[in-house]
């Protein structure tokens, strides 16, 4: 009969909790250790330095003060436990030993008969009870049950029947019962707490079970894929409109944070929000005016303290008090989450204008920059360090600011030549429709826009590296094999070539976190404003590098179907910067798209590609209903169908006259 006894050490329930704990622990610490962010470089204006100091003083914290993310406590915590129990383990009592006479006498299992007996009549005049005086730490039953565990296991390596029980059962009493372990504590399954027991499974997995996937299921409904409130979606597809402007878009953006953005206002906060609002009304007046009459309609106070943080930053206003600076800084990094949000519902109506003004603001929040139509030349130059638009500077590009600046010994010259310096500005080295496999497009074809791009130093009087002259062989070498690396890259599944290297932070001194540039690519109907094909975001695009050989850009492919019906279609390209402002490039692109009958008589789809369903099938039967072609089916015999026939008849009559007979 079986014994079942409880863990009541919890020294089994341990094993699991900690072969559980390992199988948690091992990945989230790894995950941890290889996910740590990759120090890049970054401008090295003094503004974007003193920025960068902010924002890792705000992500790690101080020595005092630290701060942990929610993964890292669960993880600290987790080995901590994970620790104690397997001290716990390591020093528990094993009740299972097995029963090894030779260890109890201390010999050999080698040892013959002879030597067991003398040394175990040595161990009975050291262990004999009435030869041994009972110490301090000792009592008498210990004494005793030392000596019966020495003579049990004399006796079982002695006495034939004894060692008979030992060889069957491991146990020189011979069978004992078969104990269970069950790691479960015996306090569980009394019955007088039975009730105890049955009211905590019930709070757990009818009560707070059902309350986790409730708030779960609720609160996932309440929020699109974007990652927006579902009423803010709402109020983005109500407010914005084809002929938006740029204030209606920020209009429409400043609606969402009344869903958004929770928090409660302190006292000294609201002097301080009348001071920010007052002052926005001075420096924007037409803006603030038209953002007013949205927050009056709302009617709510975090919509308001929201809006008033948004233009306090756009405006470059300093914001004193440090629970609104950090309310500034949230209400920021959520921004762009937003602006995505506001750009897809745009994109979904194909409104080109919208969708530029969307992707426009992404720009003017980073630079903080109040928001325009078209980018100003006094936009483009604010965004370097000290320039402000009170600044009446007469150059027209980067590079003359910099002249400008050192010819009136203004002591910005420098930290400007450094922002410079890292800046970039885009340029599109080729643009071309590529169907794979076909040298022209013939409609409903897949097509990839293939645009090469790099960035080149903003200064116009940059130096330029002459490059190698080449042979026509060396050129006939180098577009062929630049022609193979295209057509490697479009049979590919990325949608950038690999390049080695991951970009540096870009001059955004005012962004409340370190920021990598990047730029959407757009292709849109100009003439009738009307996106053609979503965007894609671009990133790490590299400096032009002309020493690097032939290849001295990166190659990025947009891939769409082509129109229906054969035409020209005269389409622009767009190239749109997230963190500069007025960093844009635009490019006419016709896409010609060919009949079928343009393709040579090899190049015509085969019958085998697109085949007629046969007459006589279901498919041929609907497709004639319609008026569509089908295979005609193989004309019948009828000779051969008579004389089988008359066949068949002459041998069910020769049958039925042997019968009879």
């Amino acid at each position: 009969m079986a014994n079942y006894s409880y863990d009541e050490g919890g020294n089994m329930a341990a094993y699991f909790i900690i072969t559980f704990l390992a199988l948690i622990l091992v990945p989230l610490t790894l995950s941890i250790s290889t996910s740590h962010k990759k120090t890049l470089d970054g401008c090295q204006c003094s503004l974007c330095g003193e920025q960068r100091l902010r924002i890792a003083k705000r992500e790690k914290g101080s020595i005092f003060t630290p701060r942990f993310s929610a993964k890292t406590i669960f993880i600290i915590g987790g080995w901590a436990v994970f620790a104690f129990l397997s001290y716990k383990v390591a020093n528990a009592k094993m009740d299972n030993k097995v029963y090894d006479p030779f260890e109890i006498l201390g010999l050999s299992i080698s040892a013959t008969e002879k030597e067991i007996k003398s040394h175990y009549k040595k161990l009975s005049k050291i262990y004999h009870p009435d030869k041994v005086k009972a110490s301090v730490n000792q009592t008498i039953e210990e004494i005793q049950n030392k000596f019966v565990d020495l003579t049990k296991a004399y006796k079982s390596l002695t006495d034939e029947s004894i060692r008979e029980n030992l060889r069957k059962y491991g146990n020189p009493d011979g069978p004992q019962q078969t104990s269970v372990g069950i790691a479960l504590p015996k306090w569980i399954v009394e019955s007088k707490n039975n009730v105890w027991v049955l009211g905590v499974y019930g709070l757990i997995f009818g009560g707070a079970l059902p309350t986790l996937v409730g708030r779960w299921w609720f609160g996932s409904r309440q929020k699109t894929k974007d990652g927006v409130k579902t009423s803010s979606a709402a109020a983005f597809f109500k407010s914005l409109k084809e002929d938006s402007t740029m204030d209606d878009v920020v209009g429409t953006l400043g609606q969402a944070y009344k869903w958004e953005f929770r928090s409660k206002t302190k006292t000294e906060d609201a002097a301080e929000l009348d001071r920010l609002e007052k002052n926005i009304a001075l420096t924007a007046p037409k803006q603030w005016e038209t953002l007013r009459i949205v927050i009056d309609a709302g009617k709510n106070a975090n919509q308001r303290k929201a809006t008033i943080l948004l233009y306090a930053h756009l405006l470059r206003l300093n914001v004193e008090q440090p629970n609104l600076q950090k309310e500034q800084t949230r209400i920021l990094l959520q921004t762009p989450v937003l602006l995505n949000a506001l750009l897809n519902i745009s994109i979904s109506r194909n409104w080109l204008i919208p969708t530029i003004y969307v992707m426009r603001l992404h720009a003017y929040l980073a630079q903080a920059l109040l928001p325009r139509a078209s980018p100003a030349k006094q936009d483009r130059v604010s965004q370097l360090p000290g320039i402000t638009g009170e600044d009446t500077l007469k150059a027209d590009d980067l590079a003359g600011v910099v002249d400008e600046l050192e010819r009136n010994g203004d002591s910005r010259a420098e930290d400007v030549k450094k922002a410079i310096a890292g800046w970039g500005r885009l340029e599109l080295v080729d643009a071309a429709y590529k169907v794979i496999g076909e040298r022209i497009v013939v409609p409903s074809s897949i097509v990839y826009l293939t645009v090469k791009l790099r960035l080149v130093p903003p200064s116009s009087s940059s130096p330029v590296i002459s490059e190698k002259a080449l042979s026509v062989e060396e050129v006939k070498r180098s577009i062929k094999a630049n022609d193979q690396k295209d057509e490697e890259f479009l049979m590919g599944r990325n949608d950038a070539e690999p390049i080695e290297g991951e970009g540096a932070w870009a001059h955004a001194p005012y962004w409340p976190e370190n920021r990598k540039p990047g730029w959407w690519l757009i292709l849109a109907d100009d003439k009738n404003s009307r996106v053609v094909v979503p965007p894609m975001k671009i990133t790490n695009v590299p400096f032009s590098n002309p020493t690097a050989g032939d290849r001295n850009y990166r190659t990025y492919k947009l891939q769409f179907q082509a129109p229906q019906a054969p035409g020209m279609y005269t389409w622009k390209i767009y190239l749109v910067s997230d963190t500069f402002v007025g960093e844009e490039v635009s490019r006419n692109m016709t896409l010609k798209i060919d009949d079928l009958s343009a393709l040579n008589a090899d190049e015509q789809p085969s019958e085998d590609e697109i085949s007629d369903p046969d007459e006589d099938s279901l498919a041929g039967q609907m497709t004639a209903m319609r008026g569509g072609k089908v295979k005609k089916g193989a004309p019948r015999d009828e000779e051969s169908d008579e004389e089988s026939s008359t066949d068949d008849d002459q041998e069910s009559g020769d049958d039925s006259s042997s019968d009879s007979d």
